[in-house]
């Protein structure tokens, strides 16, 4: 490989689509900028988030997972990422494991390959602290635990969860009326939020069935969101909505994810995974442009 040419894979879980680099066995710095130009879907490879793999810097770890979004900010946590990593790291050669201990930037997180081809990721706790958002309500929350959010006409109630990354959570009648793009962006940027929120919009089916839409920090609204249905499913948990302990069916543009929490336990996601396509990019060319 020519000096200044480095590998990628372009990668989906449920079409929430990633640029995946591995920093194993290539060398190379990456800049918010050259991100930046990077997730650009008409000057560079296009992407809601990538993906960068690097040999881990705790001893219990097997690599270390960070994850950037296509305005080049870097951020705590991806599930649908967390899925694809597995699977990239496998494929590529860099493990032979079907069980792996990956360090984020919020701890560790366990992700397993199962026979059938799909990735199972033990999420961690949820975490309900405020603070861990960060998150200042301007008011107290209701009898369900929620906070009421406005922003220019809009006004709806929201349950607070971290997954390793902020999200704040609301159910809706229909998910396909919701006004997410407007609601949504403003929300993102709502001054409670100290380092903005990602958020959902829910609509329950039944107890083990809901449909969700996600307008995330740094990317807007994607075809799928790991994280987000997360957060969903252990919101409507707790509001009494969905079965504790349970799978539940998240339905997203992208596709189908199953959540399964209960109190005290850690969250699980199981989900597939795709390989787009491998390239190259020659980076010295392009951190010229960046």
């Amino acid at each position: 490989m020519s000096e200044g040419l480095i590998n990628f894979t372009k990668m989906h879980g449920l079409g929430n689509d990633f640029m995946v680099l591995e920093r194993i066995t290539q060398s190379f710095e990456l800049t918010h900028d050259l991100v930046k130009l990077l997730g650009d879907r008409h000057l560079g490879v296009g992407f809601d988030q990538l993906l960068l793999v690097e040999a881990p810097e705790r001893p219990d770890a097997d690599f270390r997972y960070r994850i950037f979004n296509s305005d080049g900010s870097e951020v705590e946590q991806c599930g649908n990422g967390a899925r694809c990593f597995a699977r990239f790291v496998v494929e590529r050669g860099l493990s032979f494991k079907r069980e792996l201990v990956v360090e984020t930037a919020c701890g560790l997180i366990y992700l397993t390959i199962t026979d059938s081809g799909l990735v199972s990721v033990d999420m961690g706790h949820p975490e309900f602290e405020l603070k861990s958002l960060p998150f200042v309500p301007l008011g107290a929350p209701d009898s369900e635990g929620r906070y009421v959010l406005s922003a220019g006409t809009d006004s709806e109630a929201f349950y607070m969860v971290s997954m390793g990354n902020p999200h704040a959570v609301t159910v809706v009648d229909d998910v396909l009326s919701a006004p997410v793009a407007r609601f949504g962006s403003q929300i993102v940027k709502h001054p409670t939020f100290p380092k903005q929120v990602n958020v959902g919009f829910m609509q329950i089916i039944n107890p083990s069935s809901i449909r969700l839409r996600v307008y995330e920090r740094g990317a807007g609204e994607t075809q799928a969101c790991g994280t987000g249905a997360c957060a969903a499913v252990v919101a409507g948990v707790r509001m009494g909505l969905l079965k504790a302990g349970k799978p539940v069916e998240v339905q997203l543009y992208g596709g189908r994810l199953q959540i399964e929490w209960s109190e005290g336990k850690p969250v699980i996601m199981s989900g597939p995974t795709e390989r787009v396509f491998d390239g190259q990019l020659d980076l010295i060319r392009l951190k010229a442009m960046s």
